[in-house]
């Protein structure tokens, strides 16, 4: 499985692309930040954003696009550039009919290091550490991406699993009439 990951935000929004499959060794195909001026408009900052997550998604190809998944702050400006950035990389991956999961910060700390309130400097070294990379990818939203698309290829397999389960257990059950002679 490759799959994109997308740490939103407006002025740095990480992406990482790894390829693997739960309990396998993963491998990272690539990593950055696109960026964009806080003096510029709005506007302009959310298209370049997508210009920037178009351009990953026609280089890389991914299977799919985790984005993590926006959650309240006390700063309600950052919460808004982190979902407008979001909404972006999620319409992108739309537009291509590719999936998107989102994660928590927690899920993902907590898949990648096995700890939901570990700090942004472990998440580093345990993604330096599953990628085999000599260095933790820098800015930190670049490694929150990689850790983002580690945690989905993980969770995938039993998320899918979970859902035939219930899909299963929702669909209509027809009686069955046993038929004696």
């Amino acid at each position: 499985m490759r799959v994109l990951g997308v740490d939103p935000g407006l002025t740095r929004c990480g992406v990482g692309v790894v390829e693997g499959v739960a309990g396998r060794p993963l491998k990272m195909l690539g990593v950055g930040v696109v960026r964009t001026s806080a003096d510029a408009e709005l506007g302009d900052r959310l298209v370049a954003i997508e210009r920037g997550i178009e351009a990953w998604l026609d280089e890389h190809r991914p299977e799919c696009v985790a984005v993590e998944r926006v959650f309240s702050q006390h700063n309600v400006r950052t919460v808004m550039g982190t979902a407008q950035a979001s909404a972006v990389a999620m319409l992108c991956a739309a537009r291509r009919g590719l999936p998107v999961a989102l994660h928590t910060p927690s899920e993902v700390k907590a898949a990648v290091t096995g700890n939901g309130r570990a700090e942004k400097d472990q998440v580093g070294a345990m993604v330096t550490r599953l990628l085999r990379l000599d260095a933790p990818p820098k800015p930190a939203d670049a490694a929150d991406a990689l850790a983002l698309a580690i945690c989905h290829i993980w969770r995938a397999p039993a998320v899918n699993r979970l859902q035939q389960a219930h899909a299963a257990a929702r669909a209509p059950r027809i009686p069955v009439r046993k038929v004696t002679r």
